[in-house]
């Protein structure tokens, strides 16, 4: 009977003619082996070594066998092969440790980095017998592992100096990993961070933009580019800009990368640009406004007309929805209001006389010599009643007025107060500091403009007495002709030239008719005129022929006038009824003869030259025929800046050939009419002054 074996072992192969325990085979593979080899007894020593572990020790095999590394080894290196093997024989284990690995330099000098791996080998017995060393170069993994650490580390190193934060999401948007950068921003922790917080730390005004942004972009799976604005643990909110990137694998998104910046010193550098660069151009948009108003203000003559540039500027520059001027009375004591629409006309409002004991924005501006800003009407009622206001009255003038904001600036020129400026506004008003130097600024030029206007008018005045004094009242009444004069000032503002008229009778029952033309304006050019006028009635009165005065007025121009100054006339004499009469011209245009029925004809006399210029004078007979009449004029009739005096002559002739009947028979309407008519469609810039001579018809009386 057959016995049956229980044993269940898998049988060692066996093969003809080779035996596994061979000395031989064995210490052929282990030298052929491409790691290193050692095998110890109990007692640490070397019992077999292969070339590989040689060369890894640098000790030749035969000095190994029999020895402890530490007999053979140096210090570093036997040191870590007895604690492995310490280990192994007293724990019974084998070790694996990377901190074992050996760092020993090869034949040509590099370093090179083995991994080590100890094992216990056990008797029959079960006990252990021996250790046995296996070493394995992992060089290129360790380099490899150094260069991927060194990798991860400049990464880092980059985001951290960026100040980025790095952040993942699952493929729908969720966030599974932690973002330690983040939550050391925010201060969140990490449960209130997965839980969607990122969200919570977003500015409450940016964070349904940025939700509904970033949905969008998963949707879309298209990179999402966004900025909000974080809450912080140190610093309030900061600006952060965020990019996140789909990461597809396939045709699907596996995961979501994104990067928060933070952008806070950009976007406060670009605010300061944008903030300086309005500035800037507010600076810039204010001196051009100044520069104009200045323009404007140099070109008003009369304190009318300043004021008027006033209001304009305070319209369009200041926006102001009113703008009053008041200048200070000869006593000093009162404000004068120049424009009564200015101030509402509301209870407690002052009215166009201001006493400077009366608390308001300009008396204050006058008093203090420096300017007002109330910017609302409870800072009005504050400076008012400090100043010395009635509470009530103030408070009056604010339950009724639609203004709420004002600003009052003295007129100073070379430190004395001439008056003050008001402008308000019917909603309130920040006045900055850049507005406040503008607006002192506007002030002094406006009060420049106030003196220089206020000492023109002084000017004007007395020219325009001293001219209205040198001019006849009236023209004189002698049978026999008809006399009339016509004058229009160059500008409505400065009715005081050079132009002058006169007409008087001689001694032999003849009359003087003279137009003048002194050239300039105000006292001056009248002075002027009417020392000439003087001279001439006082020569004519003497020897009347044209030629004789106007060679005596040669020599007293020269001895009483400038050279530089120019003056011309027209004088002739002219006897009623007959109409018969001598003529002279001292650079004066011609007269023109107005002939009933035509035609109208220039006087061809020699025009000679203006007073005072060397020159022999000479006279032509002139004569006005009953039903005619000369016309004597300045040249302001016939030429200015568009129309020269060729032309203008020639238009004369037509103007007068166009007229009607009864105009030509009437002086008085026919110099209404060639006034109007010669001055239509021009820009008059210069005097006018015509004098009509008219000889009556034969058995007309007028």
């Amino acid at each position: 009977m057959s016995t049956v074996s229980t044993d269940t072992s898998v049988p060692r192969p066996r093969e003809s003619d080779v035996d596994i325990s061979d000395a031989a085979l064995f210490q052929g593979l282990l030298s052929e082996a491409p790691f290193a080899f050692a095998f110890f007894d109990g007692a640490m020593r070397f019992r077999r070594v292969n070339e590989t572990m040689a060369a890894l020790t640098g000790v030749p095999v035969e000095r190994h066998i029999g020895r402890t590394p530490t007999d053979v080894l140096d210090e570093d290196l036997s040191a870590t092969m007895e604690s492995a093997l310490h280990t192994v024989l007293t724990e019974n284990r084998p070790v694996f440790d990377a901190e074992r690995q050996l760092r020993v330099r090869d034949a040509a000098g590099q370093v090179r980095y083995w991994g080590m791996g100890w094992f216990p080998v056990h008797g029959e017995d079960g006990e252990i017998a021996a250790v046995a060393l296996f070493a394995l170069d992992v060089t290129e993994r360790r380099r490899a592992e150094d260069r991927l650490r060194q990798s991860e580390e400049r990464y880092r190193s980059l985001v951290e100096s960026n100040a980025q934060v790095v952040w993942i999401t699952s493929p729908d948007g969720e966030i599974h990993d932690d973002s330690p950068q983040w939550r050391t921003v925010t201060g969140q922790g990490e449960e209130e961070y997965l839980a969607h917080g990122w969200l919570g730390a977003v500015h409450p005004e940016d964070r349904d933009a940025a939700e509904q942004a970033w949905r969008n972009a998963l949707r879309d799976r298209k990179v999402f580019d966004y900025g909000y604005r974080v809450r912080t643990r140190a610093s309030g909110y900061r600006h952060f800009d965020v990019r996140a990137v789909p990461i597809v694998r396939g045709d699907s998104v596996v995961e979501w990368v994104g990067a928060n910046t933070d952008v806070t010193a950009q976007r406060e550098a670009e605010e300061m640009r944008a903030r300086l660069t309005d500035q800037l151009g507010a600076a810039a948009l204010r001196t051009a406004r100044l520069q104009g108003a200045t323009s404007l203000l140099a070109e008003a003559l009369t304190v009318e007309q300043v004021v008027q540039v006033i209001i304009d500027v305070g319209r369009s520059a200041l926006a102001a929805d009113r703008s009053a001027v008041a200048l200070l009375d000869s006593d000093r004591a009162a404000l004068k209001l120049i424009n009564s629409g200015g101030i509402p006309d509301v209870p407690g409002a002052p009215g166009d006389e201001i006493p400077l004991s009366h608390s308001s924005v300009m008396t204050m501006a006058v008093n203090s010599r420096r300017p007002v800003f109330a910017e609302s009407p409870d800072s009005l009622r504050r400076q008012l009643v400090d100043a010395g206001g009635n509470d009530s009255a103030v408070a009056g003038f604010l339950q009724h007025t639609d203004e709420q904001a004002w600003v009052g600036l003295p007129l100073l020129a070379a430190g004395r107060s001439l008056g003050a400026l008001r402008f308000s506004f019917t909603r309130p008003r920040k006045i900055s500091q850049e507005d406040g130097v503008f607006l002192e600024a506007l002030a002094g030029q406006c009060a420049l403009a106030v003196e220089r206007a206020t000492l023109f008018e002084r000017e004007h005045r007395t020219a325009e007495t001293l001219q209205r004094s040198l001019l006849p009242e009236r023209m004189p009444v002698v049978p026999g002709l008809v006399l009339a004069q016509r004058f229009r000032s160059g500008s409505r503002h400065v009715q005081v030239g050079g132009d002058w008229y006169d007409a008087f009778v001689l001694q032999d029952g003849r009359v003087a008719a003279v137009v003048g033309d002194v050239m300039g304006k105000g006292v001056k050019a009248a002075a002027g005129m009417g020392r000439i006028r003087n001279a001439m009635r006082a020569l004519a009165l003497t020897n009347p022929p044209p030629a004789a005065v106007l060679t005596g007025l040669d020599r007293v121009f020269d001895a009483t006038e400038e050279e530089e100054q120019v003056t011309s006339l027209a004088y002739m004499v002219v006897e009623p009824g007959t109409g018969e009469g001598t003529l002279a011209l001292a650079g004066h245009p011609p007269p023109l003869l107005v002939v009933p029925g035509g035609p109208h004809r220039l006087c061809d006399a020699e025009p000679g030259t203006p007073l005072g210029w060397p020159s022999s004078r000479r006279q032509f007979r002139f004569c006005v025929p009953p039903g005619h009449t000369a016309v004597l004029y300045s040249d302001g009739l016939v030429e200015n800046r568009k129309r020269g005096l060729d032309v203008g002559l020639s238009d004369l002739v037509a103007a007068v050939t166009e007229a009607a009947p009864e105009v030509i028979s009437s002086p008085h309407l026919l110099l209404d009419y060639l006034v109007d008519r010669m001055l239509a469609g021009y820009e008059q810039d210069d005097d006018v002054t015509v004098l009509a001579v008219h000889v009556p018809s034969i058995g007309n009386k007028t």
